[in-house]
């Protein structure tokens, strides 16, 4: 299965019809006729109803849309990044962890590196210790920010000097004694 050939077949579909497919190809319609048949036959599996003048999708047909997009849209994020590498630093940073001064930390950080860098793209993921880890253990985060303690046996680290102040607030016709038993805190 060819690359091109997926990218007549994602065109025909988005296209519903062979004539417009071809025009915007710039291949005559019986060499598309062709390379789609042929792909029909390497799958065995019909992927178009055609009528006089629109195709519609088989079953089979939008499942290879979604593959062969997913497959497209891969090669050409590969070609960018290929096509990148010597000309800029750019790419995705996954970072997660929890509602910290530490992640405010890292934020001003990472917009102060998209000044100079502004091909680096960055995602935050909000979540606990568990969550976290999980990410990062599946490599679906190139790093976390978690709260000490915490079980750190299975990864390189660096403490950030952050302090997080937490409290409590509530209306002030609110009886306060409430709050002394469910957290000891100084006297008011």
């Amino acid at each position: 299965m060819e690359l091109r050939v997926l990218r007549y077949f994602l065109t025909v579909a988005r296209e519903g019809s062979m004539t417009a497919a071809a025009e915007v190809l710039h291949v005559t319609q019986p060499t598309l006729f062709r390379q789609l048949k042929d792909l029909e036959q390497e799958l065995g599996k019909k992927l178009f109803i055609r009528s006089s003048h629109s195709i519609i999708l088989t079953e089979e047909g939008m499942l290879l849309r979604k593959r062969a997009e997913e497959i497209v849209d891969m090669v050409d994020k590969l070609e960018a990044e290929f096509g990148s590498m010597e000309e800029t630093i750019g790419g995705d940073v996954y970072i997660g962890g929890g509602e910290t001064d530490a992640m405010r930390q890292i934020a001003r950080v990472a917009k102060d590196l998209q000044s100079s860098y502004p091909n680096i793209w960055y995602h935050l993921y909000s979540g606990n210790e568990d969550d976290v880890t999980e990410r990062l253990d599946k490599g679906l985060l190139d790093f976390g920010i978690l709260i000490q303690p915490a079980d750190l046996s299975k990864y390189n680290y660096i403490n950030i000097p952050a302090k997080d102040v937490c409290g409590v607030i509530m209306r002030k016709d609110s009886p306060t004694d409430i709050i002394k038993v469910l957290v000891p805190l100084p006297p008011l």
